[in-house]
């Protein structure tokens, strides 16, 4: 299992080149992106903020329970911070199994679970400027 949390832009096919799975009938691949559109504007960024060892702990943690769940063979789980331009790559998730319905399935939810429990401040920068996304302003 690989759980990292960076600066800098990643290849998601090197990054899941890099974890040599015995036994894996299936590798899936998800990678998320900075939209440039939000309920009422034109995003152009978006700020990420986090606590890096909360961070990667729960990160770890979402990814060990999933890998139980589905019985993966392995998770890498890649997500960055800092001044992201729209379109930016910001999320890579790969699980591998030994059959493809539980990588997709595992890959999924990982994804889902990473919106609600992972540890990370997004704000979003506008022409009309930059506005905290609701539910996950820093903790004071």
């Amino acid at each position: 299992m690989l759980i990292r949390v960076q600066a800098g832009d990643f290849d998601p096919e090197t990054e899941a080149d890099m974890l040599a799975v015995r036994g894996a009938g299936a590798r899936v691949s998800f990678v998320g992106t900075v939209r440039d559109f939000a309920a009422d504007a034109q995003v152009s960024a978006l700020e990420i903020e986090h606590y890096p060892r909360m961070t990667e702990t729960e990160l770890a943690r979402i990814a060990q329970e999933v890998a139980h769940r589905f019985e993966l063979l392995d998770v890498l789980v890649l997500h960055r911070y800092g001044h992201l331009a729209a379109g930016a790559r910001i999320v890579l998730v790969v699980t591998w199994a030994r059959h493809r319905k539980a990588a997709f399935r595992g890959c999924e939810e990982i994804v889902d679970i990473l919106k609600t429990r992972a540890p990370f401040w997004k704000k979003e920068i506008t022409g009309q400027g930059a506005t905290w996304v609701q539910g996950e302003t820093p903790v004071n």
